[in-house]
């Protein structure tokens, strides 16, 4: 029993954590109360009905009564139900709020182990299960217990003996409820996993719609989908083969509790030791009874199904969010940039970066080159803050980033990344995504950003202009006119420090010549970081850091590094000649 108790504790403690609209809960569940306590005077009703029968003494008032009765019990329940259906909405809503702001702030490692679809099933499916546990199956349950309760309580006042006669169903049906319920919980835990599984699977094939598409991996991902649905299946018929024997049973029991009361009944009847309205009003009581043991039968069903949705829940929101959520505010402009002695590894047993140190000053542009899996990218992710050092220290000026609030650092970065990611909606919201007052930005604004990063022509000639939808990842546009909006974003936020991971590596020569003529003008006066997969767009940095294997084996100007440096020399040589 215990064991019961502490599997439930998480559960009701995740739910008053969401701040339950108190007053729709308790005029909900009044609401119910009430519905319940009229309904369990309607047998009354009907037995004083059938035993005062007869066409001459048919009772106008008491007919009129039980009409009234049943009018104010269906206008009560409809209040009651629409009440206790959006306490359940508002729980699942903050739940919901809860979980998508804690999963927007996890950090990047969170999403290099787990699918997004996964994510986004805990978000959706499992916070389901939980509304209709709370909206639909809590008050069933309530009402329930209630309905019992009264009903038993007026049946041993009305006749004793048929009522223990009945009450012997009740261990009959808990023998059968219990061990099927134990292993609903089980079947239940696996079917929402492999939906989680399944969402995610899915979700990243039609994400990469056009890589499929072109490796004709149709039918492997058909194969693959179906494997999901087949699992899913699988679990679905372990839980409609337990339904399949729940409904059954519980029919049985009861149509045989129905036959020996209305066997006993009529023999007590004809004897005269019970009158025909009695009769009556027991069956009709002991309906009231059968409908609620029924429905609990899917009240457990549901509570095991929301422990565990519940578990997998509260495993997100006890995640650590991402470090740096507080910390100082400071303006990094004309700051130099430390790194000493940085080790960094994505797991405990190998590490990617190893001792790394350097110094920039304010204005400086400074390249990482290297073989591919040197360990450049992997730099520009513990710059960024998508990942800390396993060990030694970033600092600008004499402070540590890690001191830094993520927001401060983040909003005096800006990054032009090689593919230029972008988000669905128009190229006005994708130049002042991610930017506070944003009704402050004036078209003007952005059509000067634009004309910097040689945008306004492209832009101008779309009927919508800075209305354009752009797609999914802004599949609508080249890959010329993405990495310009990048870099007009860039102008856009004004940035202190300017990260670019090789921004014309995947364009055209006619692309590449305006888009480096437009990074050329945003690096003015920034300090610059650039990581280079060719040479020639490095060969004026101020200082160029060539990584191998996670180690810097060398740091100087093109010139200096050619002559000092024997695989930059052979780089040099192999791109520049």
């Amino acid at each position: 029993m215990d064991t019961k108790k502490n599997s439930l504790k998480p559960f009701f403690t995740l739910i008053l954590s969401t701040k339950i609209p108190k007053l729709a809960l308790t005029f909900g569940l009044a609401g119910s109360l009430v519905t319940t306590l009229v309904g369990l005077t309607i047998p009354l009703l009907t037995r004083e009905m059938v035993d005062g029968f007869s066409v001459d003494s048919i009772s106008i008032v008491l007919i009129g009564l039980i009409a009234l009765v049943f009018i104010a019990q269906a206008l009560i329940d409809g209040v009651s139900t629409y009440l206790l259906a959006y306490v359940g909405q508002s729980i699942v809503a903050r739940l919901r709020e809860k979980m998508w702001s804690k999963l927007l702030r996890l950090p990047v490692n969170y999403y290099d182990k787990k699918k997004s679809g996964e994510s986004v099933s805990r978000v959706v499916n499992d916070t389901g299960i939980v509304k209709d546990l709370i909206s639909q199956h809590f008050p069933q349950f309530i009402t329930g217990i209630i309905t019992i309760i009264g009903a038993v309580i007026i049946l041993f006042i009305m006749d004793w003996k048929m009522t223990l006669l009945m009450l012997i169903s009740v261990p009959v049906t808990m023998l059968i409820m219990f061990p099927l319920g134990r292993k609903m919980a089980k079947i239940s835990r696996g079917l929402q996993d492999e939906t989680a599984a399944f969402t995610g699977s899915i979700q990243q094939t039609l994400s990469e719609i056009r890589l499929m598409k072109a490796s004709n991996a149709e039918q492997l991902e058909e194969t693959k989908g179906t494997n999901g649905i087949d699992k899913l299946l699988t679990y679905g018929l372990k839980e409609a083969r337990i339904f399949a024997v729940i409904g059954p049973l519980i029919y049985l029991v009861i149509m045989v509790v129905i036959v020996i009361i209305i066997g006993y009944g009529g023999i007590r009847v004809a004897d005269g030791s019970m009158t025909t309205g009695s009769l009556v009003a027991f069956l009709l009581y002991l309906f009231q009874i059968i409908f609620p043991i029924t429905s609990f039968a899917m009240f457990f069903t549901q509570l095991q199904k929301a422990k565990g949705a519940t578990e997998r829940i509260i495993a997100i929101l006890d995640l650590d969010v991402e470090e740096g959520q507080q910390g100082i505010d400071i303006d990094i402009t004309n700051q130099p940039i430390t790194v000493e002695n940085v080790s960094f590894g994505y797991n405990t047993e190998e590490d990617v970066l190893k001792e790394i140190s350097f110094e920039v000053t304010p204005g400086q542009m400074v390249a990482f080159a290297g073989p591919s899996g040197g360990g450049k990218t992997t730099m520009f992710g513990l710059l960024e803050r998508f990942y800390e050092p396993t060990s030694g220290e970033i600092r600008i000026g004499d402070i540590p980033i890690s001191k830094l609030s993520m927001h401060t650092w983040r909003s005096q970065i800006g990054y032009v990344s090689q593919d230029s990611p972008m988000m669905a909606g128009t190229i006005r919201e994708n130049l002042c995504y991610g930017l506070e007052n944003i009704d402050n930005i004036t078209d003007e604004m952005l059509w000067d950003v634009a004309k910097m990063a040689y945008a306004d022509q492209f832009i101008s000639e779309f009927p919508e202009g800075l209305h354009t939808e752009v797609g999914e990842r802004g599949v609508k546009l080249s890959g010329g006119q993405r990495q310009r909006i990048a870099i007009a974003r860039a102008f856009l936020r004004n940035p202190k420090i300017l990260m670019m991971d090789e921004a014309t590596a995947s364009l055209d020569s006619q692309s590449e010549a305006i888009v480096q003529q437009a990074l050329t003008r945003l690096m003015e006066g920034r300090t610059t970081f650039v990581i280079a997969h060719r040479l020639s767009t490095i060969v004026h940095a101020d200082k160029i850091i060539f990584i191998e294997k996670g180690q810097i084996t060398g740091i100087g100007t093109h010139h200096e590094l050619v002559s000092s440096h024997l695989l930059y020399r052979e780089f040099a040589e192999q791109q520049l000649t």
